[in-house]
């Protein structure tokens, strides 16, 4: 059965709302700043893939340009490559580059930089999962942090009692009464302090969750549902088939190689075709009209279409292509380093975080054990004093050893869950 843990509320009338950590980890994926980072991060990525896709298909310009020349008496001016004082130029472009149609360098490098930006996206996730489930049990373990401390409150207050009835019988000296009053009293600071832990911790996680801070809610607390240890190898292959860091290092690894194939693109010619169709003429008019005086040539037509293709061939430029070959070369080395150390550090990872499950565990009989003899040894300490057989400083420190105790065991069990959820993160399977 699961326990809700109620939290206090900061001056909201409205009634708490009840989170999961299902619920959190959703609400942080909805409304976490680096999840929407890396989610704009994979769209630019998507419209470099769309900018270089257009790239190699024809391009539509409309050019419009008038030029003015100084005169000199002559029909075209000063400038003599201008054909005219007036030259207006109205006209359609379309251009081709043609080499692109069959070079897919480019575009494959931005498709591969588009798989590292989603993947990226994931590891975002993964990261944020993590801090999600730390804060989520801080508040948790706060919570039971408090309500242990408020049972010592209470053992404290009990024992303050006992030792006052004690010294009014005269079976005990004041100097006990006092002691036990110095202890309640710090028993009591530990409640605020544990208050104050539940809304620290609150407040961390609110900020993760919700669109708008708040802290109006509560959490379920389900340490006590252990869940069983999957086998290490097992997990091995669930982190490495599923680990976005692993595929963003590998995709790096194909843009770099892509980034070598663009770079050697410089040894290569460029070939464009351009067709234009509009005016070009001293006149802006579809035809020019001639003087009566010369029938043969009434008009002249201004409207028509050119073409021309143009061929680049690289001769010189003083290493610049080889140099950028170089750096591309390097970058894929590096990107390989980078896969490597992704795994290794995967592994690490993987196997930090089984060996702390596997620890954790294995302590969970041996703290909840370890609770119950203080449990006792308080119980029996208290006799004994009201015997007449022990002091009031052992009474104290039997209550002392049982917080811990009971602090311990709540550890426990919180260390195991998020072992056990971290790595159940790096597997894939949450």
């Amino acid at each position: 059965m699961l326990a809700l843990l109620a939290l206090p509320v900061f001056g909201w009338g409205q009634e708490p709302v009840t989170i999961t950590l299902a619920d959190a980890l959703a609400r942080a994926r909805q409304y976490g700043t680096q999840i929407q980072s890396a989610n704009v991060a994979a769209l630019l990525a998507k419209e470099d893939t769309r900018q270089v896709r257009a790239a190699s298909l024809p391009s539509v310009n409309a050019f419009n340009q008038f030029i003015i020349t100084q005169g000199n008496g002559t029909s075209s001016g000063v400038f003599v490559s201008n054909d005219g004082v007036h030259v207006y130029n109205e006209q359609a472009v379309v251009h081709q580059e043609l080499l692109p149609l069959i070079r897919h360098a480019e575009l494959n490098r931005a498709q591969a930089a588009e798989a590292v930006a989603k993947a990226r996206i994931e590891v975002a996730a993964r990261g944020l999962n993590a801090t999600v489930i730390q804060d989520y049990y801080a508040i948790v373990v706060a919570q039971r942090r408090q309500a242990n401390t408020q049972t010592s409150v209470q053992e404290a207050q009990s024992f303050f009692e006992i030792t006052g009835k004690l010294e009014k019988g005269g079976e005990a000296a004041h100097s006990d009464v006092i002691r036990a009053q110095i202890d309640l009293q710090q028993r009591q600071r530990d409640l605020q302090e544990a208050q104050l832990a539940i809304d620290k911790a609150r407040i961390a996680l609110g900020v993760l969750i919700f669109p708008d801070f708040s802290s109006n809610f509560r959490v379920v607390d389900d340490l006590q549902e252990l869940a069983v240890l999957p086998m290490m190898a097992e997990a091995q292959n669930q982190a490495a088939a599923s680990s976005p860091d692993l595929t963003a290092a590998r995709a790096g690894i194909r843009v770099a190689g892509y980034d070598i194939s663009v770079a050697r693109y410089g040894y290569l010619p460029s070939f464009g075709l351009d067709f234009f169709y509009g005016i070009n003429a001293n006149e802006f008019a579809t035809s020019t009209q001639y003087p009566a005086s010369d029938p043969g040539l009434p008009y002249r037509n201004n409207l028509g279409y050119a073409a021309q293709a143009t061929l680049n061939i690289p001769v010189w430029n003083w290493g610049a292509t080889r140099s950028r070959i170089k750096q591309a070369e390097l970058r894929r080395d590096q990107a390989r380093l980078d896969l490597s150390l992704a795994q290794r550090t995967l592994e690490g990872n993987v196997a930090a975080l089984y060996a702390e499950a596997q620890v954790a565990q294995a302590q969970l009989a041996s703290l909840r054990s370890s609770e119950d003899l203080a449990s006792e040894s308080l119980r029996l300490t208290l006799l004994r004093y009201q015997a007449g057989e022990a002091t009031a400083l052992e009474v104290v420190d039997a209550q002392n050893t049982l917080i811990q105790a009971r602090n311990g065991y709540d550890d426990g069990l919180a260390r195991y869950r998020v072992a056990l959820t971290n790595l159940q993160i790096l597997t894939g399977n949450l």
